[in-house]
């Protein structure tokens, strides 16, 4: 049986974390079809509030939109920059 190295371990467990953190862009992807899908529902049935929903919707959109770019942030920084490793030292 082979021994694991520290290092070995904390660079697994970061790519186990940063695949993790990128799970959230099921949930959020899931979640903007939704809303899209009530945005299109609201206009059909009320065609004259089209701008405010649209406005609405699109606000909504890109701020559940940036909790994916931060998981991604997160991941790219777990993946390549990895400062856990300097902690072992």
């Amino acid at each position: 049986m082979s021994q694991v190295t520290p290092e070995a371990f904390v660079l697994g467990l970061s790519a186990l974390g940063a695949g993790i953190a990128m799970l959230v862009g099921i949930g959020v992807g899931l979640g903007q079809g939704i809303a899209t899908s009530k945005a299109l529902e609201s206009i059909a049935r009320q065609p004259e509030t089209k701008g405010d929903i649209t406005t609405t919707l699109f606000i909504g959109l890109a701020m559940t939109e940036t909790s994916v770019i931060f998981a991604l942030i997160i991941a790219i920084i777990l993946v390549f920059v990895n400062p856990l490793v300097g902690m072992l030292s």
